[in-house]
């Protein structure tokens, strides 16, 4: 048996394990990618329903413990004004709060969620006086590509977007599926190969966001990121007209290319894109990537298939 000062130092050390584990959930909780530190419409909304939901949860759940601890220090056995009825079956008072909390708890959480799930929709274009910017995206394997149809440039793992202004985004994956993710920006969306998924962000302060895959596929899952960069609007237009016309060409054999795998890929850009490329991916009339396929699986109905 262990002695008091061995058991008081055993409890010394659970307590202090106890407060560094809290310690690093609260310093996780503090990175700026989060959706607590929104950045536009989209995310910030998200932040409410996460607040509102967290508010209305803990309507029961605080209630809850603290009840559980006044019963628990009234009946304690050194109490002798607690009353005790062993013969106590049923009370139809203690019946209705029993129940009526929480059916409420679940109406208010079932009434938010319906609510925030229709407005904020991911094909529901957003309110703004001002025009959206159309980008085409393509999930890679480990990048993504923007597409600017309208400006006839394309990046990869950056998105170059004007503040204050809707970007309406299309969406479809080259290879497996995968999801796109930018916490401080918006909304969170899976894109599969053959398919397109339409998408509205927007960005309402300059700075750099973090933004990647939240689904994973493969070895270089880890390197899927990009950045989603705010500008202003003249610095926008000023950015397109500098990189239009300069670099590499978005054509046929520059996107085969892509399709090779690679991950912690560097930003960068092209300079012009070929019409109607966004279009022959998602139609499959370009190939798909090979995906995280093992080491001699020839296996032909694994889809996507490799590279011809």
């Amino acid at each position: 048996m262990a002695s008091p000062p061995r058991r008081a130092r055993n409890r010394s050390a659970a307590i202090a394990r106890t407060l560094t584990v809290i310690a690093l959930i609260a310093i996780a909780g503090c990175r700026r990618d989060s959706v607590f530190t929104p950045v536009g419409p989209v995310a910030d909304a998200e932040r409410i329903v996460i607040l509102d939901s967290v508010a209305i949860m803990l309507a029961i759940v605080v209630p809850t413990i603290l009840a559980t601890v006044v019963v628990a220090w009234w009946f304690r056995a050194s109490n002798r004004r607690a009353k005790r009825d062993p013969s106590f079956v049923y009370s139809g008072r203690i019946e209705l709060v029993v129940w009526s909390i929480p059916a409420l708890t679940i109406l208010f959480l079932g009434g938010l969620a319906w609510i925030s799930s229709h407005d904020l929709d991911p094909a529901k274009p957003l309110k703004s006086n001002v025009a959206p910017l159309d980008v085409q995206v393509v999930a890679l394997d480990w990048k993504w590509l923007f597409i600017y149809p309208t400006q006839g440039v394309a990046t990869i793992n950056q998105l170059v977007v004007p503040t204050g202004t809707p970007v309406r985004m299309r969406l479809t994956s080259a290879t497996v599926m995968n999801t796109i993710f930018a916490p401080e920006v918006g909304s969170q969306i899976y894109v599969m190969n053959g398919m397109v998924s339409p998408m509205w962000w927007e960005v309402d302060r300059p700075g750099s966001f973090y933004g990647h895959s939240n689904q994973f596929s493969g070895d270089g899952f880890p390197g899927m990121s990009f950045q989603v960069v705010g500008v202003s609007p003249a610095q926008f237009a000023a950015w397109a007209a500098a990189t239009r016309g300069h670099g590499q060409a978005l054509d046929e054999t520059a996107y085969r290319a892509l399709l090779k795998q690679s991950s912690d890929v560097k930003p960068y850009a092209y300079g012009a894109v070929a019409p109607g490329l966004f279009h022959e991916i998602t139609q499959q009339k370009l190939p798909p990537g090979s995906g995280p396929v093992e080491a001699g699986n020839k296996n032909p109905f694994v889809r996507p298939v490799r590279n011809p």
